[in-house]
């Protein structure tokens, strides 16, 4: 599907640029005070989640305005045309259908004139029925004693998504079994992780869609010839490794049973995987039905996003405060907040979810942009940021909108300690609305008994500009199905944005120029291969790397 060009200079985003130019300067406590119902008047709610608004720089002309955009660039017609398994991913030729995985409707899905819902329904009930074998014990390692421990071996997609999940949703963790995340290529990381774990008691998943990913298979070689190693025999590796992958051929190569792969499909990218057989181990830790649950919870984000009015469509009014801010404020970055110790892993995902999909300087067509695209995604948890860079998010130069993102329940309710960590999120958001004045905090200072010549002196440095948006999403609990909702909400959230800036969201070349040049890198670095007309920063690296290799 085609998307319409000359994005800056439509009617509607002159006017929105002229309107930013009539209110840029209006300090949000202004329209509290005008409007003692802006809370309800931007709040939206969706799938078990609830979102305020009304802490943004917008008021409702400008919310019509985005929303006339979004019209303008035919945003229901590009939702619908990703729902429905058309070829939003023309740089790769592919749908884009990771909503596929979820779908709890009688709709049929085709992907070149087959419906693929059929072998997504019978992918779901092998892994039914592989997480039932471990669980129960029923399948055994080869000294026969239960599984107690599941390496996880991927990247990207393949490890952020699952391990976010697992760890928002510890408290439905079945106690018997570890998961263990091995991601990044570096020996301490795998050795650390091997050296707690019994061959003879450990499961691993192989996660590859080309059984060939540089970090996933030297990690997956290391872990063979460590359980090799250690035990057990070739004849065992079947009873130990399991892949999901599209590569059957290398996959029993190395020793998997054929029975034990589990598909991937070109048409769900790395990023949107953990919906898949990719959530795997995370099955394996919470059980099947609770995996269901996130499912269900993701579908109804979807069905949300496909057919709500764009007035109330959560993820599209998230999408259009970002572009309000990417392309009007000149916003670089955008924090992700959570306050639940679980949601920790919230800002990585996120961190690969957006800036892998909307890190384009070239539209859909392949025509450059003349305006800015995805904002850097950054953030942490709860009051551990709060002591940690807050300050920048208070006083810094320039403000970055953030989404504040809070379960008003805990499962652990250990005397008043979730009140307390609500009240520190609701008075951040507070803090940055509101910001303090130079008088206020001259006044302050005068109050404790400062002189006035010290009061005035420090007075400036207790300024706070205020005026400073963010959103709060809030839930009941973080249960399988709300953490379903959020992860869904914001990859809708993340491909409105994409449709409204006609970029390709569901493409990721910039990071194929890496892989290739690495092959070259290291072809030197092991002296394999002569070395590559570099430039002199590389070339001087890659003596410093030999220099020091001769010191140990």
């Amino acid at each position: 599907m085609a998307y319409t060009g000359g994005l800056t200079e439509t009617q509607t985003w002159k006017d929105l640029q002229t309107h930013f130019n009539s209110i840029h300067d209006t300090h949000m406590m202004d329209w509290f005070g005008e409007n003692p119902d802006r809370f309800h008047d931007f709040n939206a709610e969706a799938a078990g989640l609830r979102l305020d608004y009304s802490k943004n720089r917008i008021t409702a002309d400008t919310m019509s305005l985005l929303f006339r955009l979004a019209r303008e660039r035919d945003l229901p017609a590009h939702i619908g045309a990703m729902f429905s398994g058309e070829n939003v991913n023309p740089s790769e030729q592919r749908p884009a259908l990771h909503t596929a995985l979820r779908n709890f409707s009688d709709r049929e899905i085709y992907v070149n004139g087959e419906d693929i819902m059929p072998e997504i329904r019978c992918t779901v009930q092998r892994m039914e029925e592989f997480c039932w074998k471990i669980r129960r014990n029923q399948w055994r390692g080869y000294t026969n004693r239960p599984f107690t421990d599941v390496v996880s071996i991927g990247i990207g997609g393949s490890f952020l998504g699952p391990k976010l999940a697992s760890s928002a949703l510890k408290p439905y963790w079945d106690s018997r079994l570890n998961i263990h995340y091995l991601a990044n290529i570096d020996g301490s990381h795998i050795t650390e992780i091997l050296r707690r774990l019994d061959p003879a008691t450990t499961l691993f998943i192989v996660q590859s869609k080309s059984f060939g990913t540089q970090e996933t298979l030297k990690n997956a070689l290391a872990c063979r010839e460590w359980f090799l190693n250690n035990g057990g025999e070739e004849e065992d590796l079947g009873k130990h490794f399991t892949a999901v992958s599209s590569n059957i051929e290398k996959a029993t190569e190395f020793g998997i049973l054929e029975e034990n792969i589990f598909p991937m499909w070109d048409w769900v990218g790395g990023r949107y995987s953990l919906w898949s057989a990719i959530g795997l181990p995370l099955a394996l830790a919470i059980g099947i039905d609770n995996f269901r649950e996130l499912l269900r919870g993701a579908h109804e984000m979807d069905e949300h996003f496909r057919t709500a009015p764009l007035e109330s469509n959560m993820p599209v009014i998230m999408a259009l405060l970002g572009v309000w801010y990417v392309n009007f404020f000149g916003v670089n970055s955008h924090a992700i907040l959570p306050y639940d110790h679980y949601l920790r892993s919230l800002p990585a995902h996120l961190q690969q979810l957006d800036m892998e999909s909307n890190g384009k300087s070239v539209t859909i067509d392949g025509k450059p942009v003349d305006y800015q695209t995805g904002p850097v995604i950054w953030g942490g948890v709860g009051t551990n940021g709060q002591h940690a860079f807050h300050q920048l998010l208070h006083q810094g130069t320039h403000f970055t909108p953030s989404d504040f993102i809070m379960p008003m329940n805990s499962h652990n309710p250990i005397d008043h300690f979730h009140a307390v960590l609500v009240s520190n999120c609701l008075s951040q958001s507070q803090a940055l609305l509101q910001g303090k004045s130079y008088e206020k905090a001259l006044q302050e200072l005068l109050d404790k008994g400062i002189s006035q010549d010290e009061a005035e002196a420090l007075a400036p440095h207790k300024v706070i500009p205020g005026n400073r948006p963010s959103n709060t999403l809030y839930f009941e609990k973080s249960t399988p199905r709300t953490v379903g909702a959020l992860i869904a909400l914001y990859e809708h959230k993340v491909a409105a944005q994409g449709m409204i800036w006609g970029v390709n969201s569901f493409d990721q070349w910039g990071v194929e120029l890496g892989k290739v040049l690495g092959g070259k890198v290291l072809g030197a670095l092991n002296k394999t291969s002569c070395a590559e007309d570099f430039d002199a920063s590389t070339t001087g690296l890659i003596k410093a790397f030999h220099q020091m290799q001769s010191l140990l």
